[in-house]
């Protein structure tokens, strides 16, 4: 669901991954952004489709209703990064709670 919302471009695909008060936490250079998972909603209406995205789950780690989930993504609008989410099973289903990112270098 956040894959075909960083795709898309649009935040009601991927909004459903993330619990309603989900945080991110990441640089985007030397600024740190940081505060509720709106700011990546409103990010990716911004900046609209990136079909040519490739990601892969690289990992992911589960004990009873807690979990963590490494993500790699190739080419979202040009850049790669590295995501880490926690989540929680919530009424039955999993929720993204926070999400922290890398933007890698264009030489890394």
């Amino acid at each position: 669901i956040y894959l075909d919302g960083s795709v898309s471009g649009k935040y009601v695909d991927m909004a459903p991954a993330f619990h309603a008060d989900a945080t991110m936490f990441g640089y985007e250079g030397p600024e740190l952004l940081k505060g509720p998972i709106q700011g990546l909603f409103e990010w990716i209406d911004e900046m609209g489709p990136s079909p040519d995205t490739t990601s892969q789950i690289t990992h992911i780690d589960v004990s009873g209703t807690v979990a963590t989930v490494r993500i790699e993504i190739d080419n979202l609008h040009g850049d790669r990064y590295t995501d880490f989410f926690t989540a929680l099973k919530v009424d039955g289903q999993w929720k993204f709670v926070n999400k922290v990112f890398h933007i890698h270098a264009k030489a890394e």
